[in-house]
């Protein structure tokens, strides 16, 4: 069969055992991102936003002195914590997948790895 170019049986067998684990890795991965609280905070500090690793909102702290200020101002600073927190999670969620995936290499004759 070898000269088909189909890999060999061990290494078919290798890979799916990969596969199975990254999967396993995955879930697990998931259920981590999911009880992540992440926090993202305007440059003032007055406000702050935690979204989950999955980019889920959490709860939000806005300081009742900002609110005696100019509406804009207000949703400004509600913006860059939510865009901070947003960033935060995301980079996380990123940074822990690429080291799940990281070490996966398969190299198998004939399927283009």
């Amino acid at each position: 069969m070898a000269g088909f170019g189909l890999p060999n049986f061990g290494q078919l067998t290798e890979a799916f055992r990969k596969a199975q684990q990254i999967q396993q890795d995955a879930q697990k991965l998931q259920e981590e991102l999911e009880a992540m609280e992440l926090e993202g905070q305007s440059a003032d500090g007055k406000v702050s936003i935690w979204l989950s690793g999955n980019q889920q909102p959490l709860k939000v702290r806005v300081d009742p002195a900002l609110l005696a200020e100019a509406p804009d101002a207000v949703e400004a600073a509600i913006l860059e914590a939510l865009q901070k927190a947003y960033q935060v999670s995301t980079s996380t969620m990123r940074e822990r997948m690429d080291e799940l995936t990281g070490g996966l290499e398969l190299n198998l004759p004939g399927l283009g790895g």
